[in-house]
Protein backbone atom coordinates (compact mmCIF):
# COMPACT_ATOMS: atom_id res chain seq x y z
CA UNK A 1 0.00 0.00 0.00
CA UNK A 2 1.37 3.39 -0.97
CA UNK A 3 1.50 6.00 1.77
CA UNK A 4 4.11 8.41 0.43
CA UNK A 5 3.62 10.13 -2.93
CA UNK A 6 6.55 11.85 -4.64
CA UNK A 7 6.01 14.32 -7.46
CA UNK A 8 8.44 15.64 -10.03
CA UNK A 9 7.98 19.38 -10.67
CA UNK A 10 8.67 20.44 -14.28
CA UNK A 11 6.36 18.60 -16.67
CA UNK A 12 4.42 16.91 -13.86
CA UNK A 13 3.10 19.55 -11.47
CA UNK A 14 3.80 22.58 -13.65
CA UNK A 15 4.21 23.20 -17.36
CA UNK A 16 7.37 25.29 -17.21
CA UNK A 17 8.38 24.84 -20.84
CA UNK A 18 8.15 28.51 -21.82
CA UNK A 19 10.32 29.68 -18.94
CA UNK A 20 13.00 27.03 -19.31
CA UNK A 21 13.23 27.14 -23.10
CA UNK A 22 13.37 30.95 -23.22
CA UNK A 23 16.15 30.98 -20.64
CA UNK A 24 18.09 28.26 -22.45
CA UNK A 25 17.79 30.13 -25.75
CA UNK A 26 19.14 33.28 -24.09
CA UNK A 27 22.15 31.39 -22.74
CA UNK A 28 22.84 29.58 -26.01
CA UNK A 29 22.71 32.82 -28.02
CA UNK A 30 25.90 33.95 -26.24
CA UNK A 31 27.64 30.89 -27.69
CA UNK A 32 26.38 31.52 -31.22
CA UNK A 33 23.57 28.95 -31.15
CA UNK A 34 20.37 30.30 -32.70
CA UNK A 35 17.09 28.70 -33.79
CA UNK A 36 17.80 25.38 -32.12
CA UNK A 37 15.52 22.35 -32.73
CA UNK A 38 12.47 22.17 -30.47
CA UNK A 39 13.32 18.63 -29.35
CA UNK A 40 16.79 19.69 -28.27
CA UNK A 41 15.48 22.62 -26.25
CA UNK A 42 12.78 20.52 -24.60
CA UNK A 43 15.43 18.06 -23.43
CA UNK A 44 16.43 20.69 -20.86
CA UNK A 45 13.11 20.20 -19.07
CA UNK A 46 13.88 17.63 -16.38
CA UNK A 47 17.61 17.11 -15.75
CA UNK A 48 20.02 19.70 -14.37
CA UNK A 49 21.29 22.48 -16.61
CA UNK A 50 24.85 21.27 -16.14
CA UNK A 51 23.92 17.84 -17.47
CA UNK A 52 21.92 19.26 -20.37
CA UNK A 53 24.48 21.78 -21.62
CA UNK A 54 27.15 19.08 -21.42
CA UNK A 55 25.03 16.41 -23.11
CA UNK A 56 23.46 18.50 -25.87
CA UNK A 57 26.27 20.93 -26.67
CA UNK A 58 29.40 19.15 -25.43
CA UNK A 59 30.35 22.14 -23.29
CA UNK A 60 33.40 21.95 -21.08
CA UNK A 61 33.13 22.81 -17.40
CA UNK A 62 34.01 26.49 -17.84
CA UNK A 63 31.51 27.06 -20.64
CA UNK A 64 28.87 25.07 -18.80
CA UNK A 65 29.19 27.29 -15.74
CA UNK A 66 28.96 30.37 -17.95
CA UNK A 67 25.86 29.02 -19.70
CA UNK A 68 24.15 28.26 -16.38
CA UNK A 69 24.96 31.76 -15.10
CA UNK A 70 23.50 33.31 -18.27
CA UNK A 71 20.39 31.14 -17.96
CA UNK A 72 19.85 32.31 -14.40
CA UNK A 73 20.22 35.96 -15.43
CA UNK A 74 16.81 35.85 -17.07
CA UNK A 75 15.26 32.88 -15.29
CA UNK A 76 15.56 34.41 -11.83
CA UNK A 77 16.47 38.08 -12.18
CA UNK A 78 13.85 38.78 -14.85
CA UNK A 79 11.27 36.55 -13.20
CA UNK A 80 10.83 34.00 -15.99
CA UNK A 81 10.76 31.22 -13.39
CA UNK A 82 7.21 32.29 -12.49
CA UNK A 83 5.99 31.92 -16.08
CA UNK A 84 4.45 28.49 -15.49
CA UNK A 85 1.05 26.86 -15.72
CA UNK A 86 -0.27 24.32 -13.24
CA UNK A 87 -1.43 21.17 -15.02
CA UNK A 88 -5.16 20.52 -14.96
CA UNK A 89 -6.25 18.49 -11.95
CA UNK A 90 -3.02 18.87 -9.96
CA UNK A 91 -4.36 21.16 -7.18
CA UNK A 92 -7.38 18.92 -6.69
CA UNK A 93 -5.20 15.80 -6.61
CA UNK A 94 -2.78 17.27 -4.07
CA UNK A 95 -5.61 18.44 -1.83
CA UNK A 96 -7.31 15.05 -2.01
CA UNK A 97 -4.11 13.17 -1.20
CA UNK A 98 -3.49 15.33 1.87
CA UNK A 99 -7.09 14.99 3.04
CA UNK A 100 -6.80 11.20 2.76
CA UNK A 101 -3.69 11.12 4.93
CA UNK A 102 -0.96 10.55 2.35
CA UNK A 103 2.43 12.17 2.84
CA UNK A 104 3.31 14.17 -0.25
CA UNK A 105 6.81 15.18 -1.39
CA UNK A 106 8.24 17.20 -4.24
CA UNK A 107 11.38 15.55 -5.64
CA UNK A 108 12.90 17.75 -8.31
CA UNK A 109 16.19 18.34 -10.09
CA UNK A 110 15.49 22.07 -9.99
CA UNK A 111 17.57 23.84 -7.31
CA UNK A 112 15.64 24.37 -4.09
CA UNK A 113 16.49 28.09 -4.27
CA UNK A 114 14.04 28.35 -7.17
CA UNK A 115 11.66 25.56 -6.25
CA UNK A 116 10.52 27.08 -2.95
CA UNK A 117 9.85 30.45 -4.55
CA UNK A 118 7.88 28.91 -7.41
CA UNK A 119 5.76 26.73 -5.15
CA UNK A 120 4.91 29.69 -2.92
CA UNK A 121 4.09 31.82 -5.97
CA UNK A 122 1.65 29.28 -7.44
CA UNK A 123 0.11 28.50 -4.06
CA UNK A 124 0.90 24.78 -3.78
CA UNK A 125 3.48 24.73 -0.97
CA UNK A 126 0.90 23.87 1.66
CA UNK A 127 0.26 20.45 0.14
CA UNK A 128 3.83 19.17 0.41
CA UNK A 129 5.45 17.67 3.49
CA UNK A 130 8.91 18.45 2.12
CA UNK A 131 10.70 19.73 -0.98
CA UNK A 132 13.74 17.70 -2.03
CA UNK A 133 16.18 19.05 -4.60
CA UNK A 134 19.81 20.06 -5.14
CA UNK A 135 21.54 23.23 -4.02
CA UNK A 136 22.43 25.90 -6.57
CA UNK A 137 26.06 24.76 -6.71
CA UNK A 138 25.22 21.06 -7.05
CA UNK A 139 25.40 19.92 -10.70
CA UNK A 140 24.18 16.39 -9.95
CA UNK A 141 20.51 15.99 -10.91
CA UNK A 142 20.38 12.20 -10.54
CA UNK A 143 16.79 11.35 -9.58
CA UNK A 144 17.83 8.10 -7.94
CA UNK A 145 19.97 10.04 -5.48
CA UNK A 146 17.19 12.55 -4.80
CA UNK A 147 14.55 9.86 -4.25
CA UNK A 148 16.85 7.97 -1.91
CA UNK A 149 17.48 11.21 -0.04
CA UNK A 150 13.75 11.76 0.35
CA UNK A 151 13.36 8.25 1.72
CA UNK A 152 16.25 8.56 4.15
CA UNK A 153 15.58 12.08 5.42
CA UNK A 154 11.89 11.42 6.04
CA UNK A 155 12.11 7.88 7.44
CA UNK A 156 10.06 6.32 4.65
CA UNK A 157 9.69 2.71 3.54
CA UNK A 158 10.45 2.27 -0.15
CA UNK A 159 7.61 -0.18 -0.66
CA UNK A 160 5.20 2.52 0.53
CA UNK A 161 6.54 5.15 -1.90
CA UNK A 162 5.32 6.09 -5.37
CA UNK A 163 7.21 8.44 -7.69
CA UNK A 164 5.21 10.42 -10.26
CA UNK A 165 7.04 11.99 -13.19
CA UNK A 166 6.91 12.72 -16.90
CA UNK A 167 10.39 11.79 -18.19
CA UNK A 168 12.76 8.86 -18.31
CA UNK A 169 14.88 10.52 -15.63
CA UNK A 170 12.02 10.19 -13.12
CA UNK A 171 11.24 6.59 -14.04
CA UNK A 172 14.85 5.41 -14.17
CA UNK A 173 15.50 7.17 -10.86
CA UNK A 174 12.55 5.42 -9.24
CA UNK A 175 13.60 2.04 -10.61
CA UNK A 176 17.15 2.56 -9.41
CA UNK A 177 15.95 3.54 -5.95
CA UNK A 178 13.60 0.56 -5.71
CA UNK A 179 10.41 2.64 -5.80
CA UNK A 180 7.29 2.16 -7.94
CA UNK A 181 6.44 4.90 -10.42
CA UNK A 182 3.71 6.53 -12.49
CA UNK A 183 4.74 7.91 -15.87
CA UNK A 184 2.41 10.77 -16.77
CA UNK A 185 1.68 11.26 -20.46
CA UNK A 186 0.71 14.94 -20.38
CA UNK A 187 4.24 16.26 -19.80
CA UNK A 188 7.42 16.16 -21.88
CA UNK A 189 8.20 12.45 -21.96
CA UNK A 190 7.07 9.91 -24.55
CA UNK A 191 4.89 6.90 -23.76
CA UNK A 192 7.24 4.44 -25.48
CA UNK A 193 10.19 5.79 -23.54
CA UNK A 194 8.39 5.68 -20.19
CA UNK A 195 7.34 2.09 -20.82
CA UNK A 196 10.84 1.09 -21.88
CA UNK A 197 12.32 2.63 -18.72
CA UNK A 198 10.06 0.48 -16.53
CA UNK A 199 7.22 2.73 -15.38
CA UNK A 200 4.97 0.72 -13.05
CA UNK A 201 1.89 2.61 -14.23
CA UNK A 202 0.97 5.17 -16.90
CA UNK A 203 -1.59 7.96 -16.54
CA UNK A 204 -2.81 10.36 -19.21
CA UNK A 205 -4.04 12.96 -16.71
CA UNK A 206 -3.55 13.98 -13.10
CA UNK A 207 -7.10 12.88 -12.32
CA UNK A 208 -6.32 9.33 -13.48
CA UNK A 209 -3.30 8.82 -11.21
CA UNK A 210 -5.20 7.52 -8.13
CA UNK A 211 -7.12 4.97 -10.19
CA UNK A 212 -4.23 3.59 -12.25
CA UNK A 213 -2.00 3.29 -9.15
CA UNK A 214 -4.75 1.95 -6.89
CA UNK A 215 -4.35 4.73 -4.34
CA UNK A 216 -8.07 4.85 -3.55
Amino acid sequence: MYRNIMFDLDGTVTDSGRAIISSVEYALSHFGYENQPKEKLQSFIGPSLFDSFTREYAMNEEDCKKAVALYREVYEKKGLMFDVDIYEGIPELLKDLKNRGFRVFLVTSKPLHFTGQIMDHIGLSEYFDALIGPELTDPDSDKKRLIERAVLENGLLKEECLMIGDTKFDILGACGAGVDSVGVLYGYGREEELKACGATYLADSAARIPAVAGLY
